[in-house]
């Protein structure tokens, strides 16, 4: 027991030494001799020799494990760190590739041969020998017993477990005591080779697959779900690629086509044939009934020319016009007529009347005619939509439309000559459809088709109201002469080539310039101004009386009383508002005629 604890402790003090370098307090105990005997004798102890020197310091042998020329190079570099898993964990260096271990016997179960592991064989140390332990060897074997350890010689290698039974393992050792490769121990040849055991199961990379049954190393089986799940996934992956392509394919296309205009010729798209009839009240409705019966003509005289419109008043070939489209004419002058369709005929004057500014004209030789149908003048009130056809600027055939914006205006045009014989005085119709010059004479119709005014005046801005022979355009103030005055004046022209007038019998002062019309005074030497016998007089006017209301209208100037008067015919019955010396009195009068 003893000798065990001195074996024990010579090994613990030989590591200790490796480590340490050798310290001076270590030395290794002699074995007791056999029997026991001993000087002391009575307790039968023994006692313990005398410390013998220290043997010289062995010189340190260096630290980690030394290359051995005869083993192969390991497949990486000493690792400095001593990086797991060849030596203790280190820090920062990362774990050295993995090689092939060294080839050494691996131990067996008892009785059994040890067979050398796969790879690269490197020779074996022979066995160690049991001996008397020495201070130059840094293990000590046992005396006696039935295991026997042996120790690696070199530091770094573990030592190997011993295996069960009671014959010895040998370790792997790079190099023999003598420092030459030991050879490898003898293998009988009956015993065949076993399967190196690893208690550990650690994976060897070089080590051939053991024999079994195959197994899968490819992708798995897919199922019907998978499949089918796989299958559905690739026709909307399909579709929604075929969408995007079709929709680059198609917006490139269109692109091209939209730039270019197609890729033939160019044809526009036209809706299909829509139906020809139109409202008879609608403009295009009016239009076409009374086209075919407004004609324009065309005036030249000896010192000027001119355009105008006019419409068929009667199958005969009558024809009715603004005074002012004629006049150029005079006596020697020409008028052509030209007709819708286009046909020309050539016209004469019947009659014309400058107080109205209406003439008459007549063509022969024409078939066909369809007359304009003639409206109530009377009946029309404000807001009524009107149609207004002409040839403006000599354009022929040209229909605009608008509604009735005022009645009764009263309006003076012309005045020209020397004697102002010319004057036109009209209690006019007025409107906002676009009337130019080259549209006096033409028809101002209702929603029906009938004529109820003759265009006749324009106002332009800045140049007053006049007719529209001047080159002014519409600002929206077009003015009408009413189709009651016109139908009674133009019978008037074709029954007797000339018109009547209504008169009151009195002489106004044009250069009143307070409210009302007033009468003239009567000055040394000149005549009444109320005719004697007259309408007026018979009526109780008196010079200086001022009439203030016709038919209780008001009347702000002469020119407003004249035509207020012309608006009737001879012998209708007017109320008259009279203010003489400051009071009001009503008169009424006959209206008389004149040519």
């Amino acid at each position: 027991m003893g000798g065990e604890r001195a074996g024990g402790t010579g090994i613990r003090d030989a590591r200790a030494g490796d480590d340490e370098g050798g310290d001076a307090g270590d030395f290794e105990l002699a074995r007791p001799e056999e029997g026991g005997g001993s000087a002391a004798g009575a307790d039968e102890d023994f006692a313990l020799p005398e410390p013998q020197p220290r043997a010289q310091a062995r010189p340190q042998r260096p630290s980690g494990p030394q290359p051995d020329p005869a083993r192969p190079k390991p497949l990486h570099d000493p690792d400095a760190y001593s990086t797991p898993p060849y030596g203790r964990p280190g820090p920062w260096a990362p774990a050295p590739p993995v090689q092939h271990p060294a080839g050494a016997a691996v131990a067996a179960d008892a009785g059994d041969t040890a067979v050398a592991a796969p790879g690269p064989t490197f020779p074996a140390e022979a066995p160690a020998v049991p001996g008397p332990a020495s201070a130059s060897e840094p293990f000590a074997a046992p005396a006696s017993g039935s295991e026997c350890l042996v120790a690696p010689a070199s530091a770094s290698e573990p030592p190997v477990a011993p295996a069960s039974g009671s014959e010895p393992l040998a370790a792997p050792s790079p190099t023999s005591p003598s420092g030459s490769p030991a050879a490898p121990g003898p293998a009988s040849p009956s015993d065949p080779p076993a399967p190196p055991v690893d208690p550990w199961h650690r994976y060897d990379p070089w080590a051939k697959a053991a024999a079994g049954p195959l197994q899968q190393a490819g992708a798995g089986v897919v199922s019907d779900v998978q499949r089918r799940r796989r299958v559905r996934r690739g026709l909307v992956g399909g579709a929604l690629l075929l969408a995007l392509v079709s929709g680059l394919a198609g917006g490139v296309v269109g692109a091209q086509l939209e730039r270019n205009g197609g890729i033939g010729a160019v044809e526009l798209p036209q809706p299909s044939a829509a139906p020809s009839g139109r409202a008879p009240d609608s403009v295009a409705g009016i239009a076409a009934r009374a086209l075919p019966s407004v004609v324009t003509l065309h005036v030249t005289g000896s010192a000027e020319s001119g355009t105008g419109t006019g419409f068929v008043l009667d199958t005969q070939g009558h024809i009715l016009t603004n005074n002012h489209v004629v006049q150029p004419a005079g006596g020697d002058g020409a008028i052509t007529v030209v007709f819708n369709g286009g046909q020309t005929a050539t016209a004469k004057v019947v009659g014309r009347d400058s107080g109205y500014d209406l003439a008459v004209v007549r063509v022969t030789g024409v078939k066909g005619l369809t007359p304009l149908p003639l409206g109530n003048s009377d009946e029309v009130r404000v807001g009524d939509p009107v149609v207004a056809i002409g040839a403006p600027f000599d354009l022929e055939g040209t229909v605009t439309s608008g509604i009735i914006s005022a009645k009764e205006r009263p309006i003076t045009a012309g005045g020209d000559g020397a004697d102002a014989s010319d004057v036109s005085y009209v209690d006019a119709l007025q409107t906002d459809a676009p009337i130019n010059p080259g549209n006096s004479g033409g028809p101002l119709l209702d929603r029906r088709g009938r004529v109820i005014g003759i265009n006749s005046a324009i106002r332009s801005a800045g140049a007053g109201t006049g007719t529209d022979t001047g080159q002014a355009g519409s600002i929206g103030l077009g003015f009408a002469i009413p189709v009651n005055q016109g139908k009674r004046v133009a019978e008037e022209l074709i029954n007797t080539g000339r018109a009547t007038h209504p008169v009151i019998g009195i002489t106004l002062d044009m250069g009143w310039s307070g409210d009302g019309a007033r009468v003239g005074t009567a000055a040394d030497g000149d005549a009444s101004p109320v005719t004697p016998g007259g309408p007026g007089a018979r009526a109780g006017l008196r010079a200086g009386d001022v009439i203030t209301e016709v038919d209780g209208q008001r009347v702000h100037s002469g020119e407003e009383l004249i035509v207020r008067t012309r608006a009737h015919r001879p012998g209708d019955r007017l109320e008259l508002t009279v203010e003489r010396d400051g009071a009001q009195r009503t008169l009424s009068l006959v209206l008389g005629s004149s040519k």
